[in-house]
């Protein structure tokens, strides 16, 4: 299943991008290498006891035309979780409606594919056992609060891969109701500019999702957690970003996770 994940996708790619080669843009792409000190998913610590991670990452813009493709590896920094290594293949496409309106509407649809490569494999088709698939769709007002607040509403259905999957109790819905807001620091020194602080809010109710992370093997269907950060970029020129965050996540639902959260992630992304 996971040779015809990244067929299907590759064939998806090259498609829409012959057909958008005819549009006024450019085939740009993003690549992030990405260090957390805790891998905390959907609200879930899933390298339990803490355990850091790198995430590489190649983010595709298909030529402006707000269809990308985004490919992330994750791994532990530590032993005893090789089988728990994930690429997730992410299809999307981002556009905008009544732009000039106050309510002006940014939204987002895709499709993600995890997949767990030295997971065991599923049934006599082969496919991962472990492999899960969902359906994602945003929606955020930029211009709907005149302080600046922006407001977001993010709907998710998770289901597994494989009718032999470890993690049938893994799939459900998530909705997740966020705020965000640019706060801009004025410039301290003639040598430094003014930097912009994305802060965020979000409060998340899971509806099943997580089930094989749980003690009792089933997560209730609750508000799990709240979650809010604060990260900014710093331009290092030669398109070449820094990217820190700082996040807390107050739980809520003990069967998605039982702690508070506190991490950071140190991203570097260069741009071509």
């Amino acid at each position: 299943m996971k040779k015809k994940a990244i067929l299907l996708t590759v064939v998806i790619l090259l498609s829409v991008g012959s057909l958008a080669q005819a549009k006024e843009g450019e085939l740009s792409a993003t690549f992030d290498v990405t260090y957390l000190s805790r891998y905390i998913w959907r609200g879930i610590d899933v390298y339990e006891d803490n355990h850091s991670a790198i995430q590489p990452s190649i983010d595709v813009d298909l030529y402006g035309t707000g269809l990308g493709l985004k490919v992330l590896w994750s791994r532990a920094n530590g032993s005893g979780f090789e089988n728990s290594e994930e690429i997730d293949f992410t299809l999307y496409y981002n556009n905008d409606i009544y732009e000039d309106e106050v309510y002006a509407t940014n939204y987002g649809i895709g499709w993600t594919y995890y997949t767990y490569p030295d997971e065991p494999k599923a049934g006599a088709a082969g496919g991962q056992a472990a492999d899960m698939q969902e359906f994602f769709a945003s929606l955020s007002w930029p211009k709907l609060c005149p302080a600046g607040i922006v407001p977001s509403y993010t709907v998710v259905c998770m289901w597994p891969s494989e009718g032999g999957s470890t993690l049938n109790e893994n799939g459900g819905w998530i909705q997740i109701f966020g705020l965000g807001y640019d706060l801009t620091v004025p410039e301290l020194t003639p040598e430094m500019p003014e930097q912009v602080l994305h802060l965020s809010a979000e409060l998340v109710y899971n509806d099943g999702v997580g089930g094989a992370y749980a003690a009792n093997g089933a997560v209730d269907h609750d508000f799990s957690h709240l979650l809010f950060g604060v990260s900014t970029e710093f331009d290092l020129g030669n398109d070449l970003a820094f990217c820190p965050g700082l996040y807390y996540q107050a739980s809520m639902e003990d069967s998605v996770n039982d702690d508070d959260e506190t991490w950071i992630s140190l991203s570097l992304k260069y741009n071509f």
